[in-house]
Order: C-alpha cells, then sequence, then structure tokens
C-alpha cells in the first residue's frame, strides 16, 4: 500500500533557439508534451513495474487534471480504488518545460492545506478496511496536505498493531511524526535540517544516522547523497556506505520514488537491510539517466545487478 501525495507531471519538450525581445528569456518551440503520474504515484508505477501489486492511497481534486491522473493509472494497471476526490482542492500538477535535455523552468498547481474533514475519514477509512491484505506500508510524503500529523497518528500505530512494514520518504517537517515506523529514506538536506547540522563530512552523517535512529526508534535509516550515493544506518550495527553506480545524470526527478519502491520491495521480498539498499542504489542509478520522471524496468534492474555482481566477483 503506498499512501502519499499524488502528483500530475507534465512535460513540455522543445528547442530553444533564440531569446524573447520582451524579456532575457529563452522562447521554447514546443515540439511534444505528455503527462505522467508524480510523487506517490510514481513510487506505485516503479513497484508495479518490478512486479508487486499495489493499491494507491491518495487524494485529487474534481478536475481535468485528476481525470487525466486516474486515466494514466489505469493504464498502468493501478487500482484506483483508494484515491479520494475532493470537492475542495485541486489536483496537483508540475509543469516542466525542457528544451535540449535541459529543464528551463517548472510551473506549479497546488494546494497545499491539510486534508481534514470528510477527506480525511475517507482515506483512513480505505486505509482501515484494506490493511490486512498488504505485505507492506510506503507513506510517500511530498508536503503537499495528504500526510499530515492527524493521518499518521492513525495510520502508524494500526500498521504496527497489523504487523506491517512501514517505509517513510519524508518531509523535513514532519519527522517528529514518523516515530515507531521500520525505514525512512531522507535525501541529505531533508536529514541535515531534521538534527540541525550540515552532512559534509563522513562523521556527520554517522552522527545524524545515529540520531535519527534514536529519535525515531527506527530499524533503519537510509540517507541519499545524491552523486555520492547513499548511506544505510541500522540499529546495533555498523553503518555502509553505498557510492553511486550512475553513468550519467540527466534529471534527478523521482529518483527517491525509485529508492523507495525498490527498498521497501525488496525487504519484503527476503533481502536485508543492505542488500535492499545497494539493489535500490542500482536502480536509482539507472532512472537519474534518463530525462523525466522514469521508473525502473525489471529487466535493466536485473541486468545491471547481474553485471555488478560479475565485476565484483573477478
Amino acid at each position: 500500500m503506498v499512501i502519499g501525495d499524488l502528483l500530475l507531471d507534465q512535460f513540455i519538450w522543445g528547442d530553444v533557439s533564440r531569446i524573447s525581445p520582451e524579456a532575457p528569456v529563452p522562447v521554447v518551440w514546443v515540439k511534444n508534451e505528455d503527462f505522467m503520474p508524480g510523487g506517490a504515484s510514481n513510487v506505485a508505477s516503479n513497484l508495479t513495474k518490478l512486479g508487486a501489486e499495489v493499491m494507491l492511497v491518495g487524494i485529487v481534486g474534481s478536475d481535468d487534471r485528476g481525470e487525466i491522473l486516474k486515466k494514466q493509472l489505469i493504464e498502468k494497471n493501478i487500482a484506483t480504488d483508494g484515491i479520494v476526490t475532493s470537492e475542495g482542492r485541486p489536483t496537483v500538477q508540475k509543469t516542466r518545460i525542457i528544451a535540449h535535455n535541459q529543464q528551463v523552468v517548472r510551473i506549479d498547481r497546488e494546494n497545499t492545506d491539510h486534508i481534514a474533514g470528510v477527506d480525511l475519514a475517507k482515506v483512513v477509512d480505505y486505509i482501515k478496511r484494506n490493511i490486512r491484505h498488504v505485505d507492506g506500508i510506503i507513506i510517500e510524503d511530498y508536503g503537499k496536505g495528504l500526510v499530515t500529523p492527524a493521518l499518521l497518528k492513525k495510520i502508524i500505530p494500526l500498521a504496527k498493531r497489523h504487523g506491517k512494514l512501514i517505509a517513510v520518504d519524508p518531509k523535513e517537517s514532519n519527522f517528529s511524526c514518523y516515530k515507531g515506523i521500520n525505514v525512512i529514506t531522507p535525501n541529505h538536506h531533508e536529514a541535515a535540517k531534521a538534527v540541525g547540522f550540515s552532512l559534509e563530512s563522513d562523521e556527520a552523517l554517522e552522527k545524524a544516522g545515529e540520531k535519527l535512529l534514536r529519535k525515531l526508534k527506527s530499524e533503519v535509516v537510509l540517507i541519499t547523497l545524491g552523486e555520492r550515493g547513499m548511506i544505510i544506518f541500522e540499529k546495533g550495527k555498523s553503518y555502509h556506505k553505498i557510492p553511486t553506480v550512475a553513468q550519467e545524470v540527466f534529471d534527478v526527478s523521482g529518483a527517491g520514488d525509485t529508492v523507495i519502491a525498490v527498498y521497501t520491495l525488496s525487504v519484503i521480498s527476503g533481502a536485508s537491510a543492505p542488500m535492499a539498499a545497494h539493489i535500490a542504489n542500482y536502480a536509482a542509478g539507472i532512472v537519474v539517466g534518463k530525462v523525466g520522471i522514469a521508473v525502473v524496468e525489471k529487466g535493466d534492474l536485473l541486468k545491471g545487478l547481474r553485471r555488478e555482481a560479475g565485476r565484483r566477483a573477478r
């Protein structure tokens, strides 16, 4: 079950050949545009591509953008019965204008007010009715209003009572509400804000990881470090630093979605935390080499892991 902020990502692709005479900005000649599920729905897309069955829980507006997003999800064989349609808020949309494989500008349409009332009740009710049917829960917090202290106070104890693995891709504003989860996957900026100091050195990273383990009473803290790879901390064990495997980085959009999806699915499938982190790191290395919100294909991931295993064996 993936619970989180649902985003519709729009990509407008084109070329730039001149600067506007009206202002010092590029003129983009549009050649193509498309939509992709983003946010928590991108986590669901990654999981589905790797063979998992996914229950997606979130909220959209009663608008054309919401209908486009649900249609996209249905085409990807992701069930939409856990998606609540709200009359009082718009569907979140990010529009990225890209020219020559470079992002020129991003336009956001959103309402980040916390969900409450009937909308919150519908989300909680769906989770209660379906939680016994899943192996684990991913909470994908993009700070768009769904993942709130009120929601977390209800679903984290519920998941623990049912013995479900709980993984969180966080926003720093809610760190105090994530206590008791199994794994959290902040990037280094989010982790630094949560602990209150810079993470430029290995010593600082180690201190931050231990602090987050204690603060959240979590089993695992996995901090993603961009081009430096990632570092994983387990309660009572030495940390593991995992170097990036990305050959070229074109777009980091959605890389965190891939990390938490692949890590969680790997653990549920029997991998140890360090092994799951290595697999997730490799998957992230694949998606950042693509432009746009990309998902990792099972064949590409297996091929890459086999190649990496062969190099290590030599």
